[in-house]
């Protein structure tokens, strides 16, 4: 069998990197899914029924619009990260070398989204979004000192939610979704030069992968007025199973099992072949309220549990024949929001919001791939109805984790340690036409 330790380093990797991501969410999670939302910080998001984005906040929403309408935009993000008190070893316990720690290893990215809603009669409704829940991209430079813990990561996942609402009475509804979720991904590790112990460098080498699955969940969501001023939501969404089935890619890569079977002749092997990795992502209850003080002034609250204790195990399927089973010990997470909406006139809504997201991953199980921790996000936002069949939506949002340490070590790998220091900027816009 060809190096089953860098086949397990990228099994592990890929469940990593799909797992992780600088976006406003806590952890992997993507938030951008709405501009009106963003702009409170989420803070209403099962609650406040502004336009046809409630498809993904809380599809009980739906029934609360009196007309068809399409919703569409997109968030802009701009992620930065510095790396400090950075050190890292080879598996031979000598200097990682070359050894850099630029950080600002996730580029710029777009997340778009759109929605639809059609009333079909007084009490029923069908929406359609689509939108992406999840999302990472790494990119870390050549000579990035923990590359042999990974460098390179991308991983997407795309949603297409149908939905149907029921309104009960005037206080209550409910609705449904199917959701149908496509996930792709590559990433990449370098591997070290092990050869160099026998007096043969053959020089680094590099794993990659590439995968894809598709898989179906659910969403269900209620809505209640209590009164005309105050409405409750909450929504449910499910967890989702992927199989992803691609192929990995071994260049250079060093086997000790070779070097010892041809007396360090031959030491490094190229290959490819198939690759195979069960991972859940985990299932999301959401709660919120909006309050209506007066004609000018709406506050909302929100609170949301991410289910990451789910994901205590990682399970992958290779082409080696060995069953792999690691733990991984993530935690369930909480997510916070406060926002409010003033409403200057009929055309024009300023909006603002503060959010708190813990981070699933604790100081002990943190990696290069899944650089994350507690984060505070501040928004800002405002709405302009030039008509009243179009608004026209943009938000701010600026978002700030605590520092994330880092300790990893691995017999093949050897070590990495470093203090990460994340940031992000967050420019969205969205257009909403009623008909």
């Amino acid at each position: 069998m060809h190096n089953k330790i860098n086949k397990l380093t990228l099994a592990v990797a890929v469940a990593s990197a799909t797992l992780s991501g600088q976006a406003l969410g806590g952890a992997f999670q993507l938030n951008e899914q709405s501009v009106s939302g963003q702009g409170n910080a989420f803070a209403g998001r099962t609650s406040n029924v502004t336009d046809a984005s409630i498809v993904y906040g809380n599809p009980a929403g739906m029934s609360f619009l009196d007309r068809a309408q399409i919703t569409a935009g997109a968030t802009y993000l701009d992620v930065s990260t510095d790396i400090e008190n950075a050190s890292g070893t080879t598996a031979l316990g000598t200097p990682v070398s070359p050894a850099s720690n630029d950080g600002d290893m996730v580029p710029g990215k777009t997340i778009p989204f759109g929605y639809f809603v059609q009333p079909i009669n007084d009490h029923l409704h069908f929406g359609l979004g689509v939108y992406a829940p999840f999302g990472v991209i790494t990119d870390y430079e050549d000579s990035f000192e923990g590359r042999y813990f990974g460098n390179y990561s991308d991983v997407e996942v795309v949603t297409v939610q149908p939905t149907l609402s029921i309104k009960f009475s005037e206080q209550f509804s409910a609705g449904f979704g199917i959701t149908y979720n496509r996930i792709e991904g590559e990433l990449e590790s370098a591997t070290a030069d092990g050869s160099a112990a026998l007096g043969n460098p053959q020089g680094e080498g590099s794993v990659n992968v590439e995968g894809d699955d598709e898989a179906f969940g659910f969403t269900f969501g209620m809505m209640y007025k209590p009164v005309e001023s105050t409405t409750l939501g909450v929504t449910y969404r499910s967890d989702v199973d992927y199989g992803l089935e691609g192929d990995v890619k071994a260049s250079n890569v060093f086997s000790s099992e070779l070097a010892q079977a041809t007396g360090g002749a031959m030491t490094t092997f190229d290959g490819s072949g198939p690759a195979g990795l069960d991972i859940t992502l985990p299932e999301t209850i959401d709660f919120s309220v909006t309050h209506d003080l007066n004609e000018r002034w709406t506050v909302m609250a929100g609170a949301a549990l991410v289910k990451w204790s789910s994901f205590d195990r990682l399970t992958v399927d290779n082409d080696l024949g060995v069953d792999i089973d690691e733990v991984q010990d993530y935690e369930d997470a909480w997510q916070y929001a406060l926002g409010a909406s003033y409403h200057v006139n009929p055309a024009w809504t300023l909006r603002g919001g503060v959010a708190y997201d813990e981070s699933p991953i604790s100081d002990d199980v943190r990696t290069v791939r899944v650089p994350s921790g507690d984060r505070m996000i501040y928004s800002l936002g405002a709405g302009w109805m030039p008509t009243p069949d179009l608004t026209i939506d943009v938000a701010y949002t600026y978002l700030k984790e605590d520092t994330s340490p880092i300790s990893q070590e691995s017999p093949t790998r050897g070590t990495y340690e470093a203090d990460y220091e994340n940031e992000a900027h967050g420019f969205g816009a969205q257009l909403t036409y009623r008909f």
